[in-house]
């Protein structure tokens, strides 16, 4: 019997993570991205590290879906906070500048489906922070970009407080 009760305690403390919309991520043409420019790694590693960081932004909102939800999207470009500046000094790596004259801004096509298939909410947008180094505070703290992972958030938050994207 105390197995039996630990089995359903233990499914029932792991049911918000096994139960949750998911994401699936597409991008296009990444090479002829406004900015995803390295200023320290090859340019192959930095866009690969880009994208998955990018991924997993993605798939920590998807689990604010309810279950079975499928949110597909389409990256379409990605302009990074700050702006890629060489940096001549001994080590021959350029360095990003952080200033609020370059904000980040990003563009991505979605559509919602809810668990029976049907699409409840699709769209264009092209979302900026022009304000980002005004924040006190950043989204989750374990991406490297943290100006970009705020913005995606904050724009997520507003789809689900206007009644766009359904709630857990």
């Amino acid at each position: 019997m105390k197995k039996i009760c630990s089995l359903v305690l233990l499914a029932a403390a792991m049911s918000p993570l096994a139960h949750a919309g998911e994401v699936k991520v597409a991008w296009q043409e990444p090479e002829k991205f406004t900015d995803i420019r390295p200023s320290n790694e090859s340019k192959p590693d930095f866009q690969a590290r880009v994208i998955k960081e990018f991924d997993q932004m993605f798939a920590d909102l998807a689990k604010k879906l309810p279950d079975g939800y499928q949110w597909d999207v389409t990256v379409t470009d990605i302009d990074l906070a700050g702006d890629v500046r060489p940096f001549f000094h001994h080590t021959m790596n350029d360095v990003r500048v952080i200033k609020d004259l370059y904000w980040p801004r990003m563009s991505f096509n979605f559509d919602l489906k809810d668990a029976e298939g049907k699409s409840v909410a699709s769209g264009k947008e092209d979302i900026k922070d022009m304000g980002f180094l005004m924040r006190l505070g950043i989204a989750s703290g374990h991406t490297n970009f943290q100006y970009e992972e705020q913005m995606l958030y904050d724009w997520f938050k507003k789809q689900q407080r206007d009644k766009v994207f359904p709630t857990r």
